[in-house]
């Protein structure tokens, strides 16, 4: 008999740590070129190494239907959204609020200090928080991911 490895990590680098689990999931036959034309572009964009973000990983979260996506380590929620307001990530964003292209997608985001937030935009069948928390219209001061986290957490954690 071998004993497991057990290993953990010392976070204590990473006062501000922040996790986020992104997903595409295929609602149509079109929705599934939508998914396939993201993937170069993710790619790219984690190969430059924004500032900030410390690791990046693909995910498969189901076959049929198609639903893929990844995780994503950043030292700080600043740097999570310079990136998502800056060249090409706004436009990508943009043009998916226009049209969802036959997907759904969705983030989760965990703060080490405290605090979750999440947005679903074309999810159709509930995934995640949906699941067991009350769902809102994410319009108002449910817009923004930093509104989102800073509704559950007072002024003092943001």
């Amino acid at each position: 008999m071998t004993n497991v490895e057990r290993l953990t990590v010392d976070l204590s680098e990473y006062p501000d740590l922040v996790v986020i689990y992104l997903g595409m999931r295929v609602r149509t036959w079109a929705g599934l070129r939508t998914l396939l034309g993201f993937g170069p572009k993710i790619e790219d964009s984690a190969r430059r190494k924004p500032d900030g973000l410390l690791a990046h990983e693909y995910m498969v979260y189901s076959l049929f239907p198609p639903h893929a996506g990844m995780r994503q380590y950043w030292r700080d929620f600043d740097a999570l959204e310079r990136w998502a307001r800056s060249e090409p990530h706004r436009i990508w964003w943009q043009n998916f609020v226009r049209d969802s292209g036959g997907t759904g997608f969705w983030h989760e985001t965990y703060f080490i200090r405290g605090g979750m937030e999440a947005i679903y935009d074309d999810v159709k069948k509930s995934i995640g928080f949906q699941i067991f928390a009350p769902v809102k219209a994410a319009h108002g001061a449910m817009f923004s991911a930093r509104q989102r986290w800073g509704s559950h957490m007072g002024n003092s954690q943001r």
